[in-house]
């Protein structure tokens, strides 16, 4: 016999035995003395098995390391840079703390709900987000492809700010900080202020010239941003190589990551409450505008910021759930992850509105200083009465308050001709009312404040270092979208695809590090992400409801964490869930309708924002890109329905796992079911298994859904065994 024929010939015996074990377990389910019974084999083939299920060539999946590793890299998926520069914005805009209450309200119907359905679909089955909706229909697998395609688009352009971020931190290891003054120019004859400068602001200055160089049209591309390629190329090295080993090598970085931008946003929070001026900004921030909280505009922002702050339909949620144990509390992770966002989003909101309160305060005396000086020339030159300046008040140390009533006197004085006077009215809400979200708060408005900052530079390396830290996080997820549904479906090596993915994105985000890439940014921001995510979501709501049915659902959630979750559950998926997704759907279509499509370009020579409409061929970038995103779902419903893959050659419905091994299944098991064996609880068995049954197909049967669930099922594999009636089975 061949040197190894013994080897072959134990592995193949464990296979037939596993093959029994495995059939038998799916007998009938509700037999209790069966429940009960154990199969008893030979202890030394009992060794054997367990040797090869515990031995290194198995390709077990991996898992984390801890519960806190998991959670963390939860939270840092979904607590991102729009906690920090877009919340802010909403909440103020939108009623100050009013608008917490539909947040709150939104959160509770359809965040933890689909949140909850997510981590529970991904920890259950244990794939990625292909696997896991090509397991429940194949002919709904384009949903996972779909979301791959959407953390794709995202992960081009999100790449792109940790990559400003790290261009502003590269920068703040100098004092004064290089955006504090303007730039002097100097020629022939004398010294003089940068006119571009002097007409906005230093910030604004610094971030549009000489950080973007950014030209004055989309169509003008301008060349090559060097300083960032070269920041946009370290931003995805360091993604590479933390995401080149997985949850083992992105996992441990996430204590770091996740946890500094904390420590950060404390620090900054006590900081500001010390500045003058900070109370201001939170006073305004919170005082609540009831009556613009029954605005439908409201609802829908607060219910897309919702959406999207916890990450839903990317894929990053399911890929971190399904390295979990089975038995894990995921519904304890959706409510613990859900409001460990929300509370994030209210801190950074009290910072930068602490921060915001001081820079208006600024703004505000330089604006008290500014107009003092033209009271006094107007009553040097006789425009103005000395007897209406009240006797108290000294313009060589005004106050707010003493300006504001020698304003309001010479305004009911000097009532027609107060226009032509000049005089502003320096208000600090004047100052905070001006909404600033986005790159503008996070690059300007911000970064001015910090200026002032005793010790600017370490409180600048600081906020940019957490900005790096909350893109990073939120990009470990989106990558992980990416890799793990590719990684078991195709089986492919995690190392070379993770490097193979950051190079293809690396180049195709040089358009980004263009002079005009800033353009594109928002391009990708509006149009790549939004409708198809929504979609996406909808689509899993339906499979899991409709498709694979909430009843069976809720009784695989009850084996999977040992009780029965909440009927509000039940009503929230099965009912107002795909309500208000559906009328999201529809606003969102609605608003984008009604809005122009453009974008707002820096123009040199006023140095001001003015809004522009897209060409056409941009029109025509923006319409792929959202044609692209959900093109995969009804591509891969067309594949299914007319059969038109060869599954015995090896698709992607006929991927499985068999004791943690990814392995090919025939195409004719429909269903599956691991029962005890050997005493062995569900939560120990590492296999999918939503069904009842196993289901076979006769040979040559033309479709894929012929289960009773709907679904193809994952069954362990079981070799030569002829088509024959479950009752034989």
């Amino acid at each position: 016999m061949p040197k190894n024929s013994k080897v072959v010939k134990r592995e193949l015996d464990d296979d037939v035995i596993e093959s029994v074990k495995d059939l038998l377990s799916n007998e009938d389910s509700s037999d209790d003395a069966f429940k009960k019974s154990e199969l008893m084999v030979d202890d030394q083939e009992e060794k054997d098995v367990d040797v090869e299920e515990g031995s290194d060539v198995e390709d077990e999946r991996p898992a984390w390391n801890s519960k806190l590793q998991y959670i963390l890299a939860q939270v840092g998926f979904s607590v991102g840079l729009g906690n920090v520069w877009r919340f802010p914005y909403l909440c103020q805009k939108n009623g100050g703390g009013a608008y917490l209450v539909p947040y709150l309200i939104l959160l509770l119907i359809i965040g933890i709900p689909l949140f909850f359905l997510e981590l529970a679909v991904g920890q259950r089955i244990r794939r990625g987000s292909i696997g896991v909706w090509n397991y429940i229909s194949p002919k709904l697998g384009g949903i996972g492809f779909a979301s791959c395609v959407v953390c794709f688009f995202v992960a081009l352009y999100y790449n792109v700010i940790i990559g400003w971020s790290l261009f502003y931190f590269s920068q703040s290891f100098q004092h004064p900080l290089p955006w504090d003054q303007c730039p002097l120019v100097k020629n022939a004859s004398h010294t003089f202020v940068e006119p571009e400068c002097e007409k906005s602001s230093a910030t604004t200055y610094y971030w549009y010239r000489e950080a973007l160089n950014i030209s004055s049209s989309v169509s003008e591309s301008g060349g090559l941003n060097w300083k960032m390629t070269i920041c946009l190329l370290a931003a995805w090295v360091m993604v590479c190589l933390a995401m080149i080993k997985g949850i083992q090598s992105s996992g441990k970085i996430m204590y770091f990551s996740s946890l500094f931008p904390y420590v950060v946003l404390l620090c900054f929070l006590i900081r500001g409450l010390l500045l003058n001026g900070s109370v201001d900004g939170i006073r305004h921030m919170f005082t609540p505008k009831l009556e613009i909280m029954l605005e439908p505009k409201v609802w829908r922002e607060a219910a897309t910021q919702v959406f999207f702050a916890l990450g839903l339909g990317f894929g990053g949620v399911i890929a971190f759930s399904s390295y979990n144990k089975r038995d894990n509390n995921c519904h304890f992770d959706a409510v613990l992850v859900s409001f460990i966002n929300f509370f994030t989003s209210v801190l950074a909101t009290l910072v930068v509105f602490a921060v915001l309160g001081f820079k208006a305060n600024i703004i505000n005396e330089k604006c008290v200083i500014q107009n003092s000086e033209k009271i006094l020339k107007l009553l040097k030159m006789g425009n103005l009465s000395q007897d209406m300046i009240p006797h108290h008040i000294n313009f060589s140390s005004i106050t707010a308050e003493d300006y504001n009533l020698v304003y309001d006197i010479i305004q009911k004085v000097k009532e027609e001709e107060f226009d032509s006077l000049g005089l502003k009215s320096c208000q600090i809400e004047d100052e905070l009312n001006k909404a600033v979200q986005g790159t503008g708060l996070a690059f300007i408005a911000f970064t001015e404040a910090m200026t002032h900052f005793p010790a600017s530079p370490f409180w600048s390396v600081m906020f940019f270092l957490m900005l790096v830290n909350l893109g990073l996080g939120s990009m470990f997820g989106t990558i992980e979208g990416i890799i793990t549904p590719i990684v078991d479906t195709f089986k492919v090596r995690k190392e070379i695809l993770t490097v193979i993915c950051c190079l293809v994105a690396f180049f195709i985000g040089l358009i980004f590090v263009q002079r005009s890439g800033n353009y594109f940014v928002t391009m990708f921001d509006d149009y790549s992400a939004t409708l198809p995510l929504l979609i996406v979501v909808i689509l899993e709501n339906v499979a899991v409801i409709r498709i694979y049915g909430i009843d069976k659902f809720m009784e695989d959630l009850k084996d999977m964490l040992g009780f029965s979750p909440s009927q509000y559950y039940y009503y929230m998926w099965k009912y107002v869930s795909p309500f208000v997704l559906s009328c999201l759907l529809v606003a969102s279509i609605v608003q984008m309708g009604l809005s122009p499509p453009g974008y707002n370009a820096w123009i040199e020579d006023t140095a001001m924002e003015e809004f522009h409409s897209y060409p056409t061929w941009a029109m025509i970038v923006c319409i792929s890109l959202m044609v692209l995103a959900i093109l995969p779902v009804p591509i891969v419903f067309m594949v299914r329905r007319c059969n038109l893959i060869d599954d015995s050659s090896g698709s992607l419905a006929s991927v499985s796992y068999k004791r943690g091994r990814i392995i090919k299944e025939p195409v004719n098991l429909e269903g599956d079911n691991t029962s005890l064996i050997h005493g062995k609880s569900p939560s120990e068995v590492p296999s999918p298994n939503f069904g009842k049954n196993i289901y076979r197909k006769q040979t040559g049967s033309p479709t894929l859904d012929t289960a009773p669930n709907g679904r193809y099922g994952i069954g362990y594999l079981m070799a030569d065994m002829p088509d024959m009636p479950e009752s034989d089975l």
